[in-house]
């Protein structure tokens, strides 16, 4: 299976809590304006690559990241080869962190089997679309105050919304 990505980061610290890698998916429906990665907005920027070659890049570095970070575009557009993708990160021990322009509970009630399928994969969330008037509250993590850190195994766990507290 093929994923379409904008970019890889093999390494970062400002993703998502501890070394991370980074992968940056193409394609996006919410159009945030001032967004950071607006040339990423294109579902056909970047590459088409292999699943298996993303997970072999995230094995070279081991054992210095702490998990992997999808960011994008939007990753629940690519929900499906998401999902694949992070069959191998969780058998290799890593935390998966995910940012999203959707609302948790549009993602939980939406429906979808390939995005409830990537969102069961996922710790943590951080939802909301991006909003310019909003940045100069944005928390650590966060593009702009609207956007909420959400640790989605015990929101689901507990059927309500629980925010991820390192």
């Amino acid at each position: 299976m093929k994923l379409q990505i904008g970019g890889f980061l093999d390494n970062s610290l400002v993703n998502g809590d501890g070394m991370r890698a980074v992968v940056f998916v193409s394609g996006c429906m919410h159009k945030c304006v001032s967004c950071q990665n607006q040339v990423m907005q294109g579902f056909d920027y970047g590459d088409s690559v292999f699943v298996d070659d993303i997970l072999k890049k995230i094995v070279k570095n081991m054992p210095i990241i702490k998990g992997v970070t999808f960011s994008g575009g939007e990753p629940f557009e690519s929900a499906l080869a998401l999902s694949k993708l992070s069959e191998g990160v969780r058998s290799l021990g890593l935390n998966i962190w995910c940012y999203s322009g959707y609302a948790f509970e549009e993602i939980l009630h939406s429906g979808d089997r390939d995005k409830l399928g990537l969102l069961r994969f996922i710790d943590v969330l951080i939802d909301g679309k991006f909003n310019e008037e909003l940045k100069a509250d944005a928390s650590k993590y966060t593009g702009s105050s609207n956007q909420r850190i959400i640790d989605v195994q015990k929101s689901i766990s507990e059927n309500k919304i629980i925010l991820w507290n390192k």
